[in-house]
């Protein structure tokens, strides 16, 4: 059994809660134990760094002190916490950090959910754990902007063309198709203050993973997940277009792929409901 510290953030505890329910169900299933930090707190994303730089890195600062204290590495599901942390990381270790009052070290790894269940040996425990393949199934990978930009804070493998749910989606037998726009800007939180902006990214979005015959996206970041699905149908409207894009978290997946019984009342929370989709490839 792995054990690692998790911090899951705000969002998955309230709005993103199947994405929550399924990276821990994941977990479970490929013996993976999330301890969450003790009393883990708001990292600030996404607005702190706009409005007070101090505490842009104290919030998340204070949460990497109470994970060293824990010694495990440290396993984050949400893209703008990982990307918040990494800030935070870095302003440690540096002496830019020094006014921040918390003691790090480094003593611990910071993974992006999708980067730590991409692991080799825990890549392995996937395979052996699929009852269900996803055949049949054609999507695009889709990551966004914050788990890879800027690359000097996030230490990405590849922030132009990252890997890690492309090789879990083919580890569940996926059909996983090339594209140019896995690491495109969705609009992020902008969907607040100017939805004309976010429309623009997502309907280019649409149009490239269907110019690349995909049927559905895989996500890794619940804001990205947001925006393509709560706003699928307007820009379809809008658009004068039949845009038919199910927007799956890759924990989904492994929890379709796996057999556990919860899967579906996950994807239930879903905007675009991907029922259609799967029962037509036999996964439901």
């Amino acid at each position: 059994m792995l054990s690692v510290s998790y911090y899951p953030g705000c969002s998955l505890m309230g709005s993103a809660r199947e994405f929550d329910d399924s990276v821990r169900a994941a977990a479970a299933a490929l013996e993976v134990e999330l301890a969450e930090i003790p009393d883990w707190s708001c990292c600030g994303a996404t607005a702190a760094h706009s409005l007070d730089p101090h505490l842009a890195l104290a919030l998340p600062a204070r949460n990497l002190g109470l994970a060293e204290a824990v010694g495990k590495d440290v396993v984050v599901p949400c893209a703008s916490c990982f990307n918040r942390l990494k800030h935070a990381e870095k302003a440690l270790l540096s002496g830019e950090g020094r006014a921040l009052g918390v003691r790090f070290e480094g003593r611990v790894k910071l993974f992006d959910v999708a980067d730590f269940l991409s692991q080799p040996a825990v890549l392995e425990r996937l395979k052996a754990r699929v009852v269900k393949p996803l055949k049949g199934l054609k999507g695009v990978c889709y990551y966004g902007c914050l788990v890879a930009r800027p690359p000097k804070v996030c230490d990405p493998e590849d922030c132009e063309n990252p890997q890690s749910m492309d090789r879990i989606a083919a580890a569940l037998g996926m059909e996983v198709t090339p594209w140019s726009y896995k690491t495109a800007c969705c609009g992020g939180s902008h969907t607040i203050a100017r939805p004309d902006i976010v429309h623009t990214l997502t309907q280019r979005l649409f149009d490239k993973a269907l110019e690349a015959e995909a049927e559905c996206f895989v996500v890794g970041c619940q804001m990205c997940q947001a925006n393509l699905d709560m706003h699928q149908r307007q820009i379809a409207a809008q658009a004068g277009r039949d845009y038919y894009l199910p927007v799956l978290y890759f924990t989904e997946l492994i929890g379709l792929a796996c057999g556990d019984a919860h899967a579906p009342s996950w994807l239930k929370r879903h905007f675009v409901d991907p029922g259609s989709l799967l029962r037509k490839s036999g996964l439901l």
